[in-house]
């Protein structure tokens, strides 16, 4: 497990080093001795903006929240007020567009990163892409992080005229981003290439971030990897048990490592979190109840479809069978039986999720991308759950206080029925 420890903290505006955080990491080396190391890391918590609508339940419901720019509002500035560190816009033909939705949050947010998508298939020519990205990160003085997403599904892909297989799509990444980030640093490029065509291209505004905005990308192929190795600033899993998450990580940083580069890990997951295990047990339950077994195997049929090795690994964890989610202690795979992507959810009372993301942290991982059902109460939920069991995070509600919500709270504080703290 990891036993955070306090430290003195950054807390400026854009641009702050993320919160510090030294943690007193035991590992136990099962066949020899136990052994013990302190580490210093950058533990990060970021939440996530449901760009393709919000619910109460998986399913057909009357519940629904259709995505606007207003609810997303709301979802950002609770999140910044939090405390959360960044938020996750994600892409596809099914989400507002990301680079919109994040140029709507500069004015108002003032310290949450932005983890925009960025898909290299739809992104258009590189150059116009490196000056929209100095824009963008200006506008947001200097909180944007990049999410590079290569892949689609084919029927998607082909919809927006894009008639790539799995690897062509990688090397175009491949291809884009080199590009883009030589002209991120001002420099004139002529290139004939096999995606790309560019006669004296340049861009003539310098991000804040030097030399680039910070790149993210989860993915789980060879190709993927590569790219990851070559090009990533840090690199993201969706939560697979621990033990396959560390089989990629050990592959992927010795990619890295390979080139002379280092790169950071993220896990993305959901999360289930109540007062107890069972109750947070009964909310994943309550989550699923609307679904039945035709929109299961409609919605299987179409994740079975995807190319992505990523995407497979996570259908394969349950197969669609509803009697086999729980496919790692607390970590439940409920809601990959209709969604893709982050499939998976750690489900438990606060001590157990917190137990649980150490065993990722133990693996290397520094970053959390999260989110619950609906986006906006259950950012509020993990906050005021977990975020007191994590070093480096300011809780936002106080201990051993009465509140009544009525006029008479200062009464009772008088007569020393509310807490001092």
């Amino acid at each position: 497990m990891i036993i955070p420890k306090q430290v003195d903290t950054q807390t400026s505006d854009y641009g702050s080093e993320p919160k510090r955080v030294r943690c007193r990491q035991i590992t136990q080396v099962r066949a020899l001795t136990d052994q013990i190391t302190e580490v210093d890391m950058a533990l990060e918590i970021f939440w996530f903006l449901p760009t393709s609508g919000d619910s109460r339940y998986l399913g057909r419901s009357d519940y629904a929240r259709p995505a606007s720019n207003g609810y997303l509002k709301q979802i950002a500035t609770t999140a910044e007020y939090l405390g959360y560190d960044g938020l996750l816009i994600p892409t596809g033909s099914g989400n507002l567009d990301p680079f919109i939705t994040a140029a709507s949050l500069a004015g108002v947010t003032s310290k949450i990163k932005l983890l925009v998508a960025l898909r290299t298939t739809a992104a258009g020519n590189p150059t116009v892409f490196a000056r929209q990205t100095a824009t963008l990160d200006d506008a947001l003085n200097g909180r944007l992080i990049l999410n590079v997403v290569p892949g689609a599904w084919q029927e998607e892909l082909e919809g927006e005229g894009v008639y790539l297989d799995h690897d062509q799509r990688y090397e175009l990444a491949d291809e884009f981003i080199t590009l883009w980030r030589r002209l991120l640093t001002g420099e004139k490029i002529t290139h004939n290439g096999k995606y790309f065509n560019i006669k004296e291209g340049q861009n003539l505004f310098a991000p804040v971030q030097k030399p680039h905005p910070p790149l993210y990308f989860g993915g789980s192929s060879d190709a993927a990897h590569n790219l990851a190795a070559k090009h990533i600033d840090a690199y993201l899993s969706w939560g697979e048990p621990p033990h396959l998450v560390a089989e990629k990580i050990k592959d992927v940083k010795a990619r890295a490592k390979k080139l002379g580069r280092e790169i950071r890990i993220g896990i993305r997951l959901q999360v289930i979190v109540r007062e107890t295990e069972a109750e947070a047990r009964a909310a994943a339950e309550a989550l699923i109840s609307h679904l039945d077994d035709d929109l299961i195997n409609a919605a299987q049929d179409i994740l079975r479809a995807s190319d992505s090795v990523g995407q497979k690994r996570i259908t394969d964890l349950h197969k669609g069978d509803k009697n086999k989610l729980e496919i790692s202690p607390n970590l439940w795979a409920g809601i990959g039986l209709v969604r893709g992507g982050a499939g998976t959810a750690l489900v438990g009372d606060p001590k157990t999720i917190v137990a649980r993301l150490n065993e990722y942290a133990e693996l290397g991982a520094d970053t959390f991308v999260l989110s619950g059902y609906p986006h906006l109460e259950e950012a509020v939920r993990f906050a005021e759950l977990v975020f007191p069991l994590l070093d480096g995070k300011k809780p936002f509600t106080a201990p051993d206080q009465v509140i009544t919500g009525g006029a008479f709270d200062v009464r009772l504080q008088k007569q020393g029925h509310v807490g001092k703290n």
